[in-house]
C-alpha cells in the first residue's frame, strides 16, 4: 500500500472458508467490504487457522480457501485497493497469537458464547483450540494496527476481547497496539432463518431451505423464498409478532437501501406470497452478477496465486513491524 493509504483507518476482517456464504454472511460483511476499501487501508484474509478447531478433510479445506478467496474478490474487493491474503500463509498470527494467550485470563475465554455453543455442537472434539481461537482472533485484529473490524452482532465480544488483552498488554508495556473498534452494519445487522425466523439464518441448519446461499442459481433463490414462513394476519408492516414479515422486510432493507416507511408503502396492496416472490426476485437479481464473476475468477487458479502471493507479501511486511515490537517487549530480543 502506499504513503497515502497508510494514513487511511486500516480495517480488518476475514472469512472462514466453509464452503459456502449465506445470504446473512454477506449482507452482514462481504457487502460493505467493496465500500470500505475506498475510504480506509483495508485488509482481508480467508481465515483457514480457524477452520481446523472443526475437524476438516485436507481437500475440502484447501478447495474452500480458493472458493473464499474468489468470492471475497466476486463481491468487488480490488486487489489493487486492499491486501487480500490466505491467514496461514502468515506465521505472524500464530507466533503473536501464543504471546497473547499468556496475557488472556481463563475466565474471560470461557465466558465467549460461540465456545459454549460450538462446545454444545461439537460435543465429541472439545479441542483446546476451540477455547483459545478468540485469542487468535484477537492477534489477527492486533497484529495490523487495526482500526475498525466489521463484524456481525455475534462477533462483537470477540473485538471486545481484543481491546481487554491490548489494554493489558498496553498497560504493561506502553502503548503498543492499537485499539479497535466494531462497525457493525447498518442494515441486516442479523438475517434470521426463512424457515424459523427466530433463529439465525445459518449455513449448519439441516433445512437447506432455511437459508439462501450467495452462490445458489436464481430458480433456487426464489423458490426457497416463495417457502419462507410468514405469520397470521396480514399487511406488510414490522412487528413484534411478526417474525417472519420483519425478516424478509430487514433483507429487503438490506439489499436495496430502503427504509421500513418506505417499504410498507410499496408493498401496501400486497399479499404475503406476492411479497415473498418479489424479495426472492430482488435478492437473486443483487447475488446473480456475484456468482456469473465467481465462476470466472475460480477458472483462473493462476491470477488466484497472483492475488494472494502478493497480498501476502504485503500483510507480512505489516504484521512483522507489530510481530517484533511485541518480542522486544515481552524479551525475546529480536
Amino acid at each position: 500500500m502506499d504513503a497515502q493509504a497508510e494514513k487511511k483507518p486500516v480495517v480488518l476482517s476475514g472469512v472462514q472458508p466453509s464452503g459456502f456464504v449465506t445470504l446473512g454472511n454477506y449482507l452482514g460483511a462481504f457487502k460493505n467490504w467493496k465500500s470500505l476499501q475506498d475510504e480506509n487501508d483495508c485488509i482481508y484474509m480467508i481465515a483457514n487457522l480457524h477452520a481446523i478447531t472443526v475437524r476438516q478433510d485436507p481437500a475440502a479445506l484447501k478447495k474452500n480457501t480458493l472458493e473464499g478467496l474468489a468470492l471475497v474478490l466476486a463481491c468487488g474487493v480490488d486487489p489493487e485497493k486492499s491486501d487480500i491474503f490466505i491467514q496461514s500463509h502468515n506465521p505472524h498470527h500464530a507466533q503473536l497469537s501464543w504471546v497473547l494467550s499468556c496475557y488472556a485470563q481463563f475466565g474471560e475465554l470461557s465466558r465467549m458464547t460461540q465456545f459454549k455453543d460450538k462446545s454444545a455442537k461439537y460435543a465429541d472434539n472439545i479441542n483446546g483450540g476451540l477455547f483459545t481461537y478468540p485469542v487468535l482472533m484477537a492477534s489477527d485484529i492486533l497484529l495490523y494496527q487495526t482500526d475498525f473490524v466489521p463484524v456481525g452482532i455475534d462477533q462483537k465480544q470477540h473485538v471486545e476481547l481484543a481491546r481487554t488483552i491490548a489494554n493489558r498488554f498496553n498497560g504493561i508495556y506502553s502503548d503498543v497496539f492499537t485499539m479497535p473498534d466494531c462497525i457493525l452494519p447498518k442494515q441486516g445487522a442479523k438475517i434470521m432463518s426463512l424457515t424459523d425466523p427466530s433463529k439465525k439464518m445459518s449455513k449448519s441448519d439441516p433445512n437447506p431451505k432455511s437459508y439462501v446461499a450467495v452462490l445458489d442459481d436464481r430458480n433456487t433463490i426464489i423458490k426457497k423464498f416463495k417457502s419462507a414462513m410468514t405469520d397470521s394476519g396480514s399487511g406488510i408492516y414490522r412487528a413484534e409478532d411478526k417474525l417472519g414479515i420483519s425478516n424478509l422486510m430487514t433483507i429487503y432493507s438490506a439489499v436495496t437501501g430502503k427504509n421500513d416507511e418506505e417499504i410498507v408503502k410499496e408493498f401496501q396492496n400486497f399479499g404475503y406470497g406476492d411479497f415473498k416472490a418479489a424479495v426472492g426476485e430482488t435478492v437473486a437479481d443483487t447475488l446473480a452478477p456475484i456468482k456469473a464473476r465467481f465462476d470466472e475468477i475460480i477458472a483462473d487458479k493462476a491470477y488466484l496465486k497472483e492475488v494472494y502471493t502478493k497480498g501476502n507479501e504485503r500483510a507480512m511486511k505489516r504484521s512483522a513491524k507489530t510481530l517484533s515490537k511485541v518480542y522486544k517487549k515481552v524479551g525475546f530480543g529480536i
